[in-house]
């Protein structure tokens, strides 16, 4: 399993709004600039993250991104499904109904406990457990 590129650049927004100061703003570009993410990607994956409610938005002269919650409530599970949609290793984890083997596949445990292992650990790693010492200056 691969998350997109739109979910990692995604990561990398987050990240960058968790290490900035409590209620301050950042530009979208400085975002793009800093995290190497095409601005015109970026502008798109904004918009994901405010409707999913990671993110808050502001436009004009003191406008910018800010998050939402605290690093500590946000989670790498709620990015990526913000941007990818719920993490599925095989159709079958997801819809069971859709497997031609349904409750006699031999693969559908191994399918499951690791999908149950990812989603786990994702969902129990928030962006405080990544800030660093090095603070993010605004312009």
């Amino acid at each position: 399993m691969q998350i997109t590129r739109q979910a990692d650049y995604a990561l990398r927004a987050i990240h960058y709004l968790a290490q900035i100061e409590p209620n301050k703003r950042a530009a979208t570009s400085q975002i793009a600039q800093e995290k190497q993410i095409p601005p015109s990607f970026l502008a798109k994956i904004i918009s994901q993250l405010s409707i999913a409610g990671l993110i808050y938005t502001s436009r004009g002269a003191r406008g910018g991104v800010s998050l939402a919650r605290s690093p500590a409530e946000i989670t790498i599970l709620e990015v990526v499904e913000a941007i990818d949609g719920p993490i599925s290793l095989n159709e079958c984890t997801f819809s069971p109904n859709a497997c031609p083997f349904k409750g006699d596949c031999t693969l559908h445990d191994v399918w499951a406990e690791t999908q149950s292992a990812l989603v786990n650990k994702l969902g129990s790693t928030n962006f405080a457990d990544f800030k660093s010492t090095k603070k993010v200056n605004i312009h």
